[in-house]
């Protein structure tokens, strides 16, 4: 099965970049559209309280991506394992995660429900959920946590079958299940007349029907990495592997949701349901920029992975350089749609002035720092890749956790409200200085070595010697 990925090794960078990255920025696009569908249709289904329903499913969300953080610890995780693996020819050892992967998806998903379920109250109010935003809060979080394996398994398996540059699977998986929801949201929310609920049930429906067709395609023997029922079995060597390469990455989208406990918080105290609900917006409008860059990193990944393990380290770098640059210009792009129509987008979920008129100028501040997201992605991405975990997790926490906290705690206290959206473009420049010392420090390590063209082990001994 190996020479299903003898690609990553062999064909030019920038064609296999572009290759790999665009089924999954389309797959990412997809499901930034039908999150925003979710909110779009729930917001005209609630008329007049459209702010208090659309704050709901702000309050929610984080708490939604807390559960898919677990998928995306195991995901990055056995990927980085399994690509370095296949790199290196030892199938047997990437079988081994593959089945790991799965079974941890199962247990993870019911060790997370039963707590968050028993004591949902409480952390939607942790999370700043106002007396009018709870029960909406509530209404569809119930469904989403009893789903939550469906969430686990998808979002950890799509990252295994891009660690064996399967992109285009990836991407039939997520346009099936984006497709679908969008198809099932005005059903369950207008036909049967359930409100966020069959927002909710519409998610984990299509999200199952998703995951579904990635596991038939390991069941049928189809990817590079061939399943076999007794790799099921955990082992503690693997799972502590994984954890350690891929906790940097659940940190940072945990952290997204630690982040957002003080950001709604601090807009409940200075601006209120209007406020709470232009972030929740505002965060949705971002994804569509985002989650394409990330899907960039997604496309970088098994580039990576493979050929650390073939020892072709100038590979590595030129992969880099065509990954910051695509992802700067895409950065600069969505701010400067965003920056061109700000009351437009706004204005397609809810037509409440308050709104409007606190969401005009915060959506144009909390985009600024875009053009900068990229090269933080980028860099915490070739960590992960090359089994780095202490870098990789420093780059991770330091957009959301090492700066934005506590600039988001400093700011409201001295410019009020403007202070909590100041707060996003100045952290991002901060993480973006930081990502650029530590790839400065990298590139040098290649250069120093042997030059960028022809790298060789000294190199990767470098890289070890230094970053960790």
């Amino acid at each position: 099965m190996h020479e299903k990925s003898e690609f990553l090794g062999t064909e030019n960078i920038r064609k296999l970049l572009f290759k790999l990255s665009t089924p999954v920025i389309i797959g990412m696009l997809v499901q930034a559209l039908y999150n925003v569908v979710d909110t779009l249709f729930v917001g005209w289904a609630y008329g007049a309280d459209s702010v208090r329903a659309i704050g709901g499913l702000s309050i929610a969300f984080p708490v939604q991506m807390i559960i898919m953080a677990f998928g995306i610890v195991l995901g990055t995780g056995g990927s980085s394992i399994i690509s370095r693996a296949l790199g290196a020819r030892e199938t047997e050892r990437a079988e081994r995660v593959l089945g790991n992967v799965f079974s941890l998806s199962l247990i993870l998903s019911v060790l997370i429900a039963i707590p968050c379920l028993l004591y949902l109250d409480p952390i939607l109010k942790a999370f700043g959920a106002t007396s009018g935003i709870l029960p909406y809060a509530r209404e569809y979080l119930e469904i989403i946590i009893a789903g939550g394996i469906v969430f686990v398994f998808g979002v950890s398996v799509q990252n295994i079958v891009r660690a064996e540059g399967n992109a285009r699977l990836a991407m039939n998986a997520m346009l099936i299940g984006g497709g679908l929801n969008i198809l099932l949201d005005p059903v369950f929310i207008f036909g049967f007349g359930m409100g966020v609920q069959g927002a909710a049930i519409a998610t984990v429906l299509s999200q199952a029907v998703g995951s579904a067709w990635l596991l038939l395609y390991f069941l049928k023997g189809k990817g590079a990495v061939r399943f076999r029922a007794e790799t099921l079995k955990p082992s503690l060597g693997i799972i502590k592997e994984i954890g350690a390469i891929g906790f940097g990455s659940f940190v940072m989208e945990a952290s997204s949701s630690v982040m957002m406990i003080f950001v709604y918080n601090a807009l409940a105290s200075y601006g209120g349901d209007a406020a709470i609900a232009v972030f929740g917006i505002t965060m949705k409008i971002n994804a569509f920029i985002f989650l394409p860059l990330l899907g960039m990193a997604f496309g970088l990944q098994p580039i990576v992975g493979f050929n650390y393990g073939a020892k072709q380290f100038g590979r590595i770098v030129e992969a880099v350089k065509w990954s910051l640059a695509a992802t700067t210009a895409f950065g600069l792009f969505g701010l400067l749609i965003i920056s061109l129509f700000p009351e437009q987008l706004l204005g397609l979920f809810s037509s409440d002035p308050e709104y409007l008129a606190v969401g005009k100028s915060a959506v144009v501040i909390m985009v600024i720092g875009l053009p900068l997201i990229g090269c933080n992605v980028v860099t915490t991405t070739l960590f992960q890749a090359l089994g780095q975990a202490k870098p990789s997790f420093l780059l991770s926490i330091s957009r959301q956790l090492l700066f934005l906290i506590p600039l988001v705690i400093i700011f409201p206290r001295l410019y009020g409200l403007a202070g909590v959206w100041a707060a996003f473009p100045v952290s991002d420049l901060l993480s973006f200085l930081l990502s650029g010392l530590m790839l400065l420090r990298v590139y040098r390590s290649f250069k120093k070595r042997t030059g960028v063209s022809k790298i060789g082990i000294g190199a990767e001994m470098a890289i070890s010697s230094r970053l960790e």
